[in-house]
Order: C-alpha cells, then sequence, then structure tokens
C-alpha cells in the first residue's frame, strides 16, 4: 500500500503498553494505518526522534484566554496540544445559544480539534441575575450538536444535594454521557452523593487528600495548572502507573502571557517530568486516557485506525517539541503555527447595558464588623476577614493603607441598575481602579478602587470600549485591552492581546498591586460557587451557605 506519510525510525510511544518502540508509522487520509508501507508519497527519516501522540487538554475555557478560538489554535498548536475539552459556559452565560453557536461555528474548521461540553450552570447560581438561562430543554438540544460531548462543570453542587429539580434534569438529560464535576472541598457522604447523582470528573482539588478522597469515589481527577489556580506541584504524588487511567492534565484558564512565556499542555507535561514522574505516565495521562475519559475512541494513541495527531519530540525530559501534525498534517513546526487558519465568523456583539452617569457606589456606614473578601495569590478561593471600616460623613471609603478596597458588580446585560457593593484585601492598590467584564461566570463588570471617581471612569470606559478590561488613575486610562467579543474575547492577533495584557498588568502594579495577575484574581470574585465569600450583582454571597450575606455583621 502507497500512503501519503512515511516516518521511519522513530522513537515511538505505545499508549496501551506503556513503552516505547523504534519504528515506522504510516499515515493515509488523516490516520494511522500501521508501522510500514510498499511506499509512501512523502517520507521523513526521524532517526531516532520520539513520535508521541498529541497532547489532549481535558478542560479549558477558550473565553479565558481572552483570545479568539482562530488566535488560541495559533497560540497553543506549537505547544502540542491538539485537542481540548472545552466548556463554553462563559459565552454561554453572556449569550446564551447565540453564543454556543457562534463558538461552534467559529471552531468548525480549526487544526485543532474542539470539543465541547453543554454548559451545566447557566445562570451558575441563583445568586446573580443572569444574562442568559439554559434549562433541561436547552441541555438536550445542545447535546444533539456536533462536536458537544457531554456536560459541562456541575457547579451547583448544593443544588444537586438538595435534590433541585433543575439541575437533576440537567443531569438526566446527559445521562450515559460524560459529566464534569466541580466540588470544592466536598467530602464524606456529601462528595458520594454528588457522585451518585452523575458527575465523574473533579478539577478543583487543592490538596491531596482531597483528590484521594474524590479518586477513591471514582472521579476522574484533573491535575490543574492554570494562570491563578497551579494545583499541579500540590497533587502530582495522585498520579501514578497505578492511577494514571483515571488522572489526566488540564490548564482550566490560562491567559495570553502565561501562553506565550510558559506554554500549554506541553509546560504541564513539562513540570510534571521534572518533579519526577515517568515520561511514560504522564504521556498516557495526557493522551490515551484523557481520550477515553471524555469517550473520543480514535484519540490519543499511534495505532491502525488512529487520528494521526502526532509530536515529533527531539528531548523527552525537557519535552522538546519540533513538530505537531494533526490529520497527518504538519501544523506547527520550530515554535510556530504553520497551519493556515480558516477566517473568524462575524462578531459577537454584546451590548453593555449600563449608564456610567447613573452609578453610585456610595456605602451607607453602620455600626459593628463589616464583611471583607480577602484574595489569596495563585488561587480562586477567597477568604472572609471582619474589620471596622473606614468612615467619612456616613460613609464607608475605601482605606489603602490597611488594604482594603471597594469593589462593585455592575449588571450589564439586562439594564436593571443593580450594583452589588462590597470590601475587599489583596489587591494592594494604592491610587486608582482596575476594571473588567471577565467576572465569571455571569460576566457582570467588576471594578475594585480606591475611590469613587476612578471606578466609575473605569466602568465607562468599559461601556466605551464594548467591553474589556482597564486600569484607571485620577479619571486617565493607564491601560486597555479592549474584548468587543461578547466583553471576553478580543478581535485582535495574539501579539496584540499579550501587548496589553502585560500593559494592564504593568499598570496595576504601578498602582500599587502586589498580585502576579491581578486581573484574573479580579475576574473570579463574582463567582459565587467556590468558597468562602464573593460578590454579584445582588451583593456579597457566602458560598458555604450559598446566600446572599449583608456587608455589616451584628
Amino acid at each position: 500500500m502507497v500512503v501519503d506519510l512515511l516516518l521511519r525510525r522513530a522513537r515511538i510511544f505505545d499508549a496501551f503498553s506503556g513503552r516505547f518502540f523504534v519504528g515506522d508509522l504510516a499515515v493515509q487520509d488523516g490516520r494511522v494505518v500501521g508501522f510500514s508501507a510498499e511506499g509512501a508519497r512523502a517520507v521523513y527519516d526521524l532517526e531516532g526522534l520520539y513520535l508521541v501522540p498529541g497532547l489532549i487538554d481535558a478542560h479549558v475555557h477558550l473565553e479565558s484566554s481572552k483570545l479568539a478560538p482562530r488566535e488560541f489554535a495559533r497560540a497553543v498548536l506549537p505547544h502540542g496540544t491538539t485537542a481540548v475539552i472545552a466548556d463554553p459556559h462563559e459565552i454561554a452565560n453572556v449569550a446564551g445559544l447565540a453564543g454556543l453557536r457562534w463558538m461552534l461555528e467559529a471552531t468548525r474548521d480549526l487544526p485543532l480539534r474542539v470539543f465541547f461540553m453543554a454548559p451545566s450552570c447557566v445562570p451558575a447560581s441563583p445568586l446573580e441575575t443572569p444574562g442568559a438561562v439554559l434549562g433541561p430543554a436547552e441541555i438536550r438540544e445542545v447535546l444533539g450538536w456536533e462536536r458537544v460531548i457531554g456536560l459541562g462543570e456541575v457547579m451547583n453542587f448544593p443544588g444537586v444535594l438538595a435534590g433541585d429539580p433543575e439541575v437533576l434534569g440537567k443531569l438526566a438529560a446527559a445521562r450515559g454521557r460524560p459529566i464534569d464535576g466541580h466540588a470544592p472541598g466536598l467530602s464524606g457522604p456529601e462528595l458520594w452523593a454528588y457522585v451518585r447523582a452523575g458527575p465523574r470528573t473533579d478539577h478543583e482539588s487543592t490538596s491531596l487528600p482531597e483528590a484521594e478522597a474524590k479518586l477513591r469515589a471514582g472521579m476522574h481527577i484533573l491535575l490543574r495548572e492554570g494562570t491563578t489556580a497551579r494545583n499541579l506541584a500540590a497533587l502530582l504524588p495522585l498520579l501514578t502507573p497505578n492511577s494514571a487511567p483515571f488522572v489526566h492534565f488540564c490548564t482550566d484558564d490560562r491567559e495570553p502571557e502565561t501562553l506565550l512565556s510558559e506554554g500549554h499542555m506541553d509546560d504541564v507535561l513539562r513540570k510534571a517530568l521534572a518533579r519526577g514522574v515517568a515520561p511514560e505516565v504522564a504521556l498516557a495521562a495526557a493522551t490515551i486516557h484523557t481520550a477515553r475519559a471524555y469517550g473520543l475512541p480514535d484519540l490519543g494513541a499511534l495505532a491502525p485506525g488512529y487520528r494521526a495527531d502526532f509530536l515529533v519530540v527531539s528531548d523527552l525530559r525537557a519535552f522538546r517539541i519540533e513538530q505537531v501534525y494533526v490529520e497527518g498534517r504538519l501544523v506547527a513546526q520550530g515554535g510556530r503555527c504553520v497551519a493556515e487558519l480558516p477566517p473568524p465568523p462575524p462578531p459577537l456583539a454584546a451590548p453593555l447595558r449600563v449608564d456610567p452617569a447613573r452609578l453610585s457606589f456610595r456605602i451607607p456606614a453602620r455600626a459593628g464588623w463589616a464583611r471583607v473578601i480577602r484574595v489569596l495569590p495563585h488561587e480562586v478561593l477567597t477568604e472572609e476577614v471582619r474589620v471596622r471600616p473606614r468612615v467619612e460623613g456616613g460613609e464607608v471609603v475605601a482605606d489603602p493603607e490597611r488594604d482594603i478596597l471597594k469593589i462593585a458588580v455592575v449588571e450589564r446585560h439586562r439594564g436593571t441598575g443593580n450594583v452589588g457593593l462590597g470590601l475587599v484585601q489583596g489587591f494592594g492598590l494604592r491610587a486608582g481602579a482596575l476594571a473588567s467584564t471577565v467576572a465569571h461566570d455571569s460576566h457582570h463588570l467588576v471594578v475594585v478602587g480606591t475611590n469613587d471617581e476612578d471606578m466609575r471612569a473605569g466602568v465607562a470606559e468599559l461601556v466605551r470600549l464594548g467591553g474589556g478590561q482597564v486600569a484607571v488613575r485620577d479619571g486617565r486610562v493607564l491601560a486597555a485591552l479592549p474584548l468587543p467579543l461578547g466583553g471576553l474575547m478580543s478581535d485582535r492577533p495574539l501579539a496584540e492581546v499579550h501587548r496589553r495584557t502585560r500593559e494592564l498588568r504593568e499598570a496595576a502594579r504601578e498602582l500599587g498591586s502586589p498580585l502576579p495577575d491581578p486581573f484574573m484574581s479580579l475576574s473570579f470574585l463574582a463567582l459565587p460557587v467556590i468558597p468562602a465569600l464573593k460578590i454579584t450583582d445582588l451583593g456579597l454571597v457566602d458560598v458555604r451557605a450559598f446566600r446572599i450575606v449583608p456587608l455589616f455583621v451584628g
């Protein structure tokens, strides 16, 4: 048989035995046909270089990269990522079914394989004003679409445990499909009940005992290494030759700067190898086991009938990638994407229904202690602390000397005028304000600042831009990243997004913030499903009690 491509004298990773063997790999019509051929239209002698399957990111939000899908593919293909399991609940929370259809269209002809999980939490909770609502009927519809393979992370674990009919209806619609979990800190009988309801993966473990308990309960554990949440080092002892079929890697949320400075799935593999995981174990976890966990039977291995998605690696321990192939076609070489990418679909707009002139960030003072959200570096978790706030003229004001700032979430989808107000510690701003329309998961407008005037100026600039992120001081915009695609993604090339993102971080540092990624930290303060204290357009949320709580205590 004469094949399209024959790669000779390679060290091929056998995902089934967990060993390498020296041989040839034959490719025809985008699939592996065997380990020899009578002839080939193209023959390459790899002279002992490694051939490994393309890497699969088990859980990622494309929107969190702030890149349009086309630019995301351009960014991650050179890093060996050939497939991703994407949960598009960010765009779904903003634009509903229209946002999901746009995302499918935007990824249709990319050389990167993009599979989707139907977003289970739109809205993420009843403790905020939704931009869209996807109920069981909509979930059933989406599960019938192309490349939608299961149900996205079920963040409303209190609803699961309480037997909420809406949540259980979505789980029932996805029965027999992969169902992603999201249950930080859950243990014991509550964890077991959650697993019995259907979720079979977890990417929210932050300690080894938590991950071990969830693995013991039958969950697949995704070791997360994103931009803010970095749990790989703490959880890596969980990955052994015995557990590898149930332990996988994911990035969840990675910023453009992290993609360029550290990489994508190659970075995760590299860190695992550096900490002593055997290459064969790490590779299997990132390829064949991920594919099987998510019901993708023809991905993750180099064997007859499998898709010809593979990497040419020159140094296994350093995981130095020379070439990346998808469907047997070269898509990246020497750290650059060389694939021809399709044109993007028409832009997806999501108007900001906010009138900055009518906004008030006034907090009337009351006696007693005030709840304050404490930001934790490198974590999406927060803590609740209680302080006596600074008061001037009968109003609570920011207190930069004690690193206590005002934070507000402004409803942007429906024009309700809702503004949730609170206090936050950990941003370290000495002046100015930071504002963003990236605010997981409902993506209202979130702003933190040292004074009301700069907070209002930040909101006004975001309305003018149609969404994005800004840093402001004395009413002047120091840096801005326009995100016109739903207020979440840029329509600009990766290099420009990276430059503007870097300028935003530099501006935040100039204003005094010590956080490694203050805008990522800001975006998660509005997510009321991750403990402990968060804020939405309806007010402060005690996540463990799953209810709105007042700012003042007693």
